[in-house]
């Protein structure tokens, strides 16, 4: 009786459709023997081959009709001499619990040998009693092979110093090794099916990008340097992971299908950190170098000045203002030009604020830039050190309203002033300007501005000097003349 009829249904058909034949125990016995990757052998209790599928022959060149009831391996698929020792490993399954494993070599039907890894273990018949045996084994290099790579796959998903991520096709974590997990801040049970938005916050983009693309067209050529955020409890943590990429592809199917992306990375931030900071180190002391060796070409001191100040913007800062103390300058200690109370400054030079160029001598006519208490750049005078300051994280238009209280472009949002010093005295102050698109300043930066500053200021002395003594020349032939 057909399926259908069993469960009670109306056959279309009507009741006289035949029984469609299926396959009997010994086909499908047959079918799953000849499908197995490994071989299999099976002996009755007499010691009788009695099964002997495909990859035995493929191993050993023996047919199915050339080994079923032989008698042991003696003689055709073992050497007489070795016979014994074999028969009595494999027959001692029969009586013993679970598996035996051993290794021994057989001979193939062209002579050679093969040394094989068997599975022995005993058949029991409905009586309880052994009844035979069956052996399954594979060569020892194919067995330490497979043994290799599942201890490889081990290694790296337990041990390995960098992170392992196995990624299905969805894109999203299905397993995690503990440096990985580790790395992400999470358990590794706790990252497995998330999409990669929720632990990372930068860098997402460029990894999925990466990932769609091993998935269509294979693993890259070379590992790929990405930044990332993380999250963490302490806010966002950047990271640079330098990541190689492997496509996954299942193994049991005749066409590759892709299984996901395994994705190994290594923290190399610090490293990236270093090397940025070098070639940033390498560069400004270019720019030093070379702006000295320009600035050394400069008639006029003043001009100096301002070349040394767009050398110093190139990478560095948007815009940049030469403020100088009223007066003649004052040695520490000493009163200001302009009597009592807090120095007032005059603007020497500035940068266009509209567009790129470069800076001009401004303030001739000698009038004092109106600064308001407590501005950056008289705090700078005051304390003869630099200052940081920055509209932090606020709308655009308070960042507009801050930077034009204090006289800057209105794009202004990081500030750094360095002091003039030049023979024991304060001259003025040189202020650097970034927008929106910069970082704020860091102590790095301040260094180096001081090495600029320190530059600007020998330029203004000189050019101070010059000055006065031309006034001095001036006046003692007009004496003269008198």
């Amino acid at each position: 009786m057909s399926a259908s009829r069993r469960s009670g249904t109306t056959d279309e058909l009507g009741p006289d459709e035949p029984e469609r034949p299926g396959p009997d125990g010994s086909d499908l016995l047959a079918a799953l023997l000849d499908g197995m990757d490994a071989a299999l052998c099976a002996f009755d209790a007499d010691g009788v081959v009695t099964h002997w599928n495909r990859e035995a022959e493929r191993i050993l060149g023996w047919s199915a009709q050339e080994a079923v009831g032989r008698r042991g391996f003696a003689g055709w698929a073992v050497r007489e001499a070795d016979a014994p020792e074999v028969e009595s490993r494999l027959t001692s399954a029969m009586h013993a619990p679970g598996r035996q494993v051993h290794e021994f070599a057989l001979l193939t039907k062209d002579g050679g040998r093969v040394l094989v890894r068997t599975q022995s273990a005993a058949v029991h018949g409905t009586d309880g009693k052994p009844a035979g045996l069956y052996c399954a084994f594979s060569e020892v290099h194919a067995q330490i092979d497979l043994e290799r790579s599942i201890a490889l796959s081990e290694a790296l998903l337990e041990d390995a110093s960098w992170g392992v991520v196995l990624v299905d096709a969805d894109l999203r974590p299905a397993v995690v090794n503990a440096h990985a997990a580790r790395a992400l801040g999470t358990g590794r049970t706790t990252v497995l099916g998330r999409p990669l938005g929720e632990l990372l916050t930068r860098g997402v983009e460029e990894l999925e990008n990466a990932l769609t693309h091993v998935l269509a067209e294979g693993a890259p050529p070379a590992p790929a340097e990405m930044w990332v955020g993380v999250r963490s409890p302490d806010g966002e943590k950047r990271r640079c992971w330098r990541s190689g990429f492997l496509r996954l592809a299942s193994p049991l199917t005749e066409e590759p299908v892709p299984l996901g992306v395994a994705w190994l990375f290594q923290d190399v931030t610090e490293t990236k950190l270093g090397e940025q900071e070098a070639a940033l180190l390498r560069f400004r002391a270019n720019q030093l170098h070379r702006a000295s060796r320009a600035a050394a070409e400069c008639e006029d001191p003043a001009e100096a000045a301002t070349v040394h100040l767009d050398f110093a913007l190139a990478g560095f800062a948007d815009h940049a203002v030469i403020d100088r103390v009223e007066g003649p300058p004052a040695a520490d200690g000493e009163a200001s030009g302009g009597g009592s109370g807090a120095r007032r400054l005059v603007q020497v030079a500035a940068t266009p604020s509209g567009g790129p160029g470069p800076s001009a001598l401004t303030g001739h006519a000698g009038l004092p830039v109106r600064y308001a208490d407590g501005h950056p750049a008289l705090q700078c005078v005051a304390r003869a050190g630099s200052v940081r300051a920055s509209a932090g994280t606020v709308a655009a238009d308070e960042a507009r309203e801050w930077a034009r209280a204090r006289q800057w472009p209105e794009d202004t949002v990081h500030a750094l002033c360095a002091v003039l010093r030049s023979r024991g005295r304060t001259l003025g102050v040189v202020t650097f300007l970034r927008g929106a698109g910069r970082s704020p300043f860091e102590r790095s930066d301040a260094t180096y501005a001081e090495d600029v500053a320190v530059r600007i200021a020998g330029s203004l002395d000189l050019a101070a000097a010059t000055e006065a003594g031309a006034q001095g020349a001036a006046g003692g032939v007009e004496g003269g003349i008198a």
